[in-house]
Formats: C-alpha cells, structure tokens, sequence
C-alpha cells in the first residue's frame, strides 16, 4: 500500500509530457480503457476443511476412524500439500497478474467528479487449503477467481490549476466465475464436484489519474476484492474402499467437504489507461 501512495504522488505532481491546453481540464464524457497490474492474497494460513459425516448439511463433525480415532488429527494448512505427509508442509497461496477492460461516464461539477463505470476481468491469483489424514494423504482444495465482471462508482477531485489530476475513491458489486479444483494422493475413494462456481461481492479502492492529453490519461489504482464463496462443496464416497472406511461409517452415502473460509479476496495494484472521447 505505501508503494501505491508514493507511486500516486509522482504521478500527482509530474510535470506531463503532453502540452497541456490552456483550458482548465473537463472531465465529463465517456471513456474506455483499462487496467494491468499485480494481485495479492491476504494471509489465511489458519484455514481449515470441514465435514458433514451425516449429510445432514451442518459442518463441523469429525471424521473417525472405526477406533474412534480422529481421521484428520495431522491438522489442516492454508497452501497446497508437499506431500502426503503434514510434517512436509505446503506452498503459499499463488499471487499473479490480473488484467481488466472497462467503459465509464464521468460528470466534472466543478473541482468535484462523479461517475461510474463497468468493467469486466481476468485473474489468476489462487488460494489453497489442504487436510491431511491419518493414511496418510493429502486433500488439497484451489480456487480462484476466473472471468470476473463489476459495476463502481466513482467520487474524485481535480487538482491543480489546470485540474488535470483526479484522485478518486471507487467502490461497487462484483461477480465471478470461481474455479475451484481438487487434488488428492488418495486414489482409492471416490469423489463428486458440487460447488456453484458463481458467487458475488464487492470491490473498493482509490486511485489517481493524470491527463496527459485532451483524449488520454493514465494512472494508479489500488482495488480490494471481496467474494462470498460459501458454495463450494466436495462429497467424498466409498470408491474402492471396504465398508469400513472413515467417510463412509456414518452415511453411506459418503462425507461432504467445505472450506473454512467463505471468503476469498484480493488486494490489487494496477496502472491504468483511458481513452476519452
């Protein structure tokens, strides 16, 4: 973040390179354009797996083996398993480019402007959690936000003389695509897909964009995504293993497996350019 806001200072006071007219700047008018930058994942190394040995649709039992021992006492990280083996540890979360294009409309009251814009994006930052069992074996469970699409407001004010620099605050809905994908060394059970890859949030940030020319700017923006991703489901049934099988000594039918964390976010830092007409 203070990287952004010493980025954002050069380029509030840069001398542009473009003359500028002698004209003060009007920013009202339609404008398409678009963004490229980096996105972060926030830390959740303390996530979990949880289960529903009954189906009955509440988590949070606990998977036993016919001992009564716990299944999953090796514990639980927020990354991608090593191996089959919890002392082996996990990856981090995989931070990644995102890219963006988007149209908008501001309206310039003055020193204060108003607007609003859609946009529509690809990411590929991805987040991982992994249970490890008693086998052993690992269950690591990736999601991550694919195609995504927004609508922001935005609330501005020219700088300057010529007020050719806007800093703004934004913030609207957000959808997306999640892929999620499983991986898992347990080859013996058998395992069903039921998430609902679409899910929806919000998305926020602040910005600064200089115009460099009558039909051309460019800029800085700092953007945090939020996405409720509470449907991501996995069953987990018997497959080639005897009746005796953890997952299935409660329910025949199998086990379901959720994540912990019903939140997946993102914190972004993009250059921007836009095209005004």
């Amino acid at each position: 973040m203070s990287k952004f806001i010493l980025a954002a200072a050069v380029i509030a006071t840069a001398t542009p390179a473009f003359a500028q007219s002698a004209e003060p700047t009007n920013w009202t008018g339609f404008y398409v354009g678009g963004r490229a930058g980096y996105s972060f994942q926030p830390g959740d190394g303390d996530e979990t797996v949880l289960f529903d040995n009954n189906l009955d649709g509440n988590f949070g039992d606990t998977v036993r083996t016919t001992t009564g021992a716990n299944a999953f006492s090796p514990g639980f990280c927020g990354g991608g398993a090593r191996s089959a083996v919890a002392a082996d540890g996990c990856t981090k979360d995989k931070d990644s480019l995102e890219f963006a294009l988007h149209a908008g409309y501001d309206f310039d009251l003055g020193k204060v402007v108003i607007g609003g814009l859609a946009e529509v994006g690809m990411g590929y930052a991805e987040d991982s959690v992994t249970a490890f069992s008693t086998t052993p074996a690992n269950y690591t469970w990736t999601r991550r936000m694919a195609e995504n699409y927004g609508l922001r407001a935005r609330v501005g004010y020219a700088l300057g003389a010529q007020r050719n620099t806007l800093v703004y605050g934004t913030g609207g809905v957000v959808w997306a695509k999640m892929d999620n994908s499983f991986r898992s060394s347990n080859r013996a059970n058998a395992f069903q897909d039921l998430s609902d890859n679409t899910v929806f949030g919000w998305r926020a940030g602040a910005g600064v964009e200089q115009r460099v020319h009558k039909h051309l700017s460019i800029g800085l923006q700092y953007l945090h995504t939020s996405l409720k991703d509470d449907g991501a489901r996995l069953r987990v049934s018997r497959g080639l293993q005897p009746a005796t099988n953890p997952f299935i000594l409660v329910n025949a039918n199998g086990t379901d497996f959720k994540r912990s964390h019903s939140r997946f976010a993102t914190d972004n830092i993009s250059a921007t350019a836009n095209f005004r007409f």
